[in-house]
């Protein structure tokens, strides 16, 4: 059931007001309710211990509360490095951000990259976020060792509440 409710706006916040309506669908209303929404979640993941995190991917950000468990990075035989990272979200599931940065190749089998005649090039770097609800599901997505070492740290509350 929606309700009538009047809120004051200050003239000098009026421009901002018309900048947020615009962003969230052309009503003062949808502004407002998104406003609270992106209050309500964040604070309330604040307050059980959680982070803002934003996640770069593929140009686009990705946002969510949570909490990091861990990061892990390896370097493969072409010097591509990845990196691992997973963080608890605020919903308990789990998120899986993994980060390859580019791949250099030459075309001389010396890997000698000061002859400029040489053929070179890259495969660019990628990111990628997944979405996985327990441990069991993170198995073989990330390395081994990785993987044991994040299961014990999620035996422990995300909050320790001591009695001082």
């Amino acid at each position: 059931m929606a309700r009538d409710t009047t809120i004051e706006i200050p003239d000098e916040d009026l421009p901002l007001l018309e900048r947020a309506q615009g962003l969230a669908g052309g009503t003062p209303a949808a502004a407002i309710r998104e406003a609270l929404r992106r209050y309500v979640e964040t604070e309330e993941g604040r307050r059980q211990g959680y982070d803002e995190i934003v996640i770069q991917v593929a140009g686009d950000e990705r946002r969510f509360p949570g909490v990091l468990l861990g990061e892990w990075g390896r370097a493969g035989r072409s010097g591509r490095v990845e990196t691992f990272r997973v963080y608890r979200s605020g919903q308990g599931t789990f998120v899986l951000h993994v980060d390859r940065s580019p791949e250099w190749a030459s075309g001389s089998e010396s890997g000698d990259w000061l002859r400029l005649t040489q053929a070179r090039g890259f495969v660019p770097g990628e990111a990628t976020v997944e979405v996985v609800g327990t441990m069991e599901e993170l198995r073989g997505r990330i390395p081994a060792e990785f993987h044991d070492r994040i299961a014990r740290i999620t035996e422990r509350p995300v909050v320790e509440d001591l009695d001082l």
